[in-house]
């Protein structure tokens, strides 16, 4: 599938580009801040590798009403390729939804730059060939929020022992 929309989110991440690159290419972090907002994750499988990726669901609240899963009702199941992973500064995804919709149906891409910047990194997400039943803004209001979350889990103050 050619065309198709894409969108640009970028963000300064107070945190050191191989911090940034590492929270794409672990299991546990990704858990922690991939689900926007309120939503939760499941991995069904992961690799971290190039030509390996993962699978996984993203599950939308039971209190947000008005959201329709590509996969089910709550439910958006992903599955992601690495094309590319090129620490600490680029990591390039092949994601395809699972869903029997043909609005959804098509391989999107994902590059992800990490720039180094003078306050730690500059993290920019570019989506291209979104499959026509994703709307741009709706992509990029999630990505927004995911950036939210990663800053918060990478920018938190160190625990001393």
């Amino acid at each position: 599938m050619s065309g198709g929309a894409s969108t640009v989110s970028s963000r300064i991440i107070k945190a050191s580009p191989e911090q940034v690159y590492q929270a794409f290419v672990d299991r546990d972090a990704l858990l922690v801040w991939l689900p926007p907002g309120e939503m939760t994750g499941q991995f069904y499988a992961f690799e971290a590798r190039t030509g390996g990726g993962y699978m996984m669901s993203l599950f939308y609240p039971e209190s947000e009403t008005g959201h329709r899963g590509k996969t089910s009702e709550r439910e958006d199941k992903v599955k992601v390729r690495f094309i590319e992973l090129a620490p600490p500064s680029r990591i390039v995804e092949a994601i395809t939804f699972d869903s029997d919709d043909d609005a959804f149906a098509g391989e999107m891409t994902l590059t992800i730059t990490i720039e180094p910047v003078p306050d730690g990194s500059e993290l920019t997400l570019r989506f291209e060939t979104l499959p026509p039943g994703l709307r741009p803004e709706d992509n990029e209001a999630g990505a927004e929020l995911s950036l939210d979350q990663l800053a918060r889990h990478l920018e938190k103050p160190a625990s001393s022992t």
